[in-house]
């Protein structure tokens, strides 16, 4: 299909009228559903990059829409074209990577269409987003929102909020508490092995960040990929209700 425009709040599952606190679960369920540490090592390379594109686009969406600035401005196209100019369930993951893609690249040009005027810049339109919902470094380089936001950036905003209570409210004894908490997830994946490998990232990420004060997102990308895939196992089935 032709469509020119991806339809986000179809890529999120939610309605266009939704909250900011219902768009917030929707991209943890849908990041969970997507994120590419969660693929298996004998994944193949086509296998991940289609992972890792879907990611990318789950988290465009988010970007934009958890941002009210942002968001306003989105809806302003999104009211303004017919529904065949976005994409939709029908369209393939080929077909709304270019969507997104292309959207950024074009933003100014998008808004100016929709509204009369060159949007003036707003949240998300240099190298790093303002703080706040959805604020990630941005890919890429130059001005506007030429740049996609950095997938994992984004993941990071929401991911030690899906870590409570497992890693949460540790103060003096992070890296104690830290192994502790990490055991406990492995125990949501219920089997002794999770337990072990939950224990031992649970302690590299209260040490490290108890030692240079660095946010468990952050931490948690450095980790081995068996421990970032039990952590999204444990955490799939404590907010999808399913690992699989």
């Amino acid at each position: 299909m032709a469509s020119s425009l991806p339809q986000y709040y179809s890529i999120l599952n939610v309605n266009p009228k939704a909250t900011a606190d219902e768009i917030r679960q929707a991209y943890k369920r849908e990041s969970l559903k997507t994120h590419p540490d969660r693929l298996p090592g004998n994944a193949t390379p086509q296998e991940r990059r289609r992972a890792t594109e879907r990611f990318q686009i789950v988290s465009d969406a988010y970007y934009v829409l958890s941002d009210p600035s942002r968001r306003a401005e989105y809806d302003a196209l999104f009211n303004s074209r017919p529904s065949s100019a976005f994409t939709d369930d029908s369209s393939s993951e080929f077909e709304q990577e270019q969507a997104s893609g292309n959207f950024f690249e074009n933003f100014a040009q998008f808004f100016q269409n929709a509204t009369g005027s060159a949007s003036a810049p707003g949240p998300g339109t240099s190298e790093k987003a303002d703080a706040g919902p959805g604020a990630a470094p941005m890919r890429g380089g130059g001005g506007g929102m030429g740049g996609r936001p950095d997938a994992h950036g984004v993941f990071g905003d929401v991911f030690e909020e899906m870590l409570a209570p497992e890693v949460a409210h540790v103060r003096p004894w992070w890296s104690w508490v830290g192994g502790a908490s990490g055991a406990a997830i492995g125990y949501i994946v219920a089997n002794v092995p999770g337990a072990v490998a939950g224990g031992f990232a649970g302690n590299r990420l209260g040490a490290i960040r108890d030692a240079k004060g660095r946010a468990v997102g952050e931490v948690f990308r450095e980790l081995g990929a068996g421990q970032k895939a039990e952590i999204l196992k444990a955490l799939a089935f404590k907010v999808l209700g399913s690992m699989s």
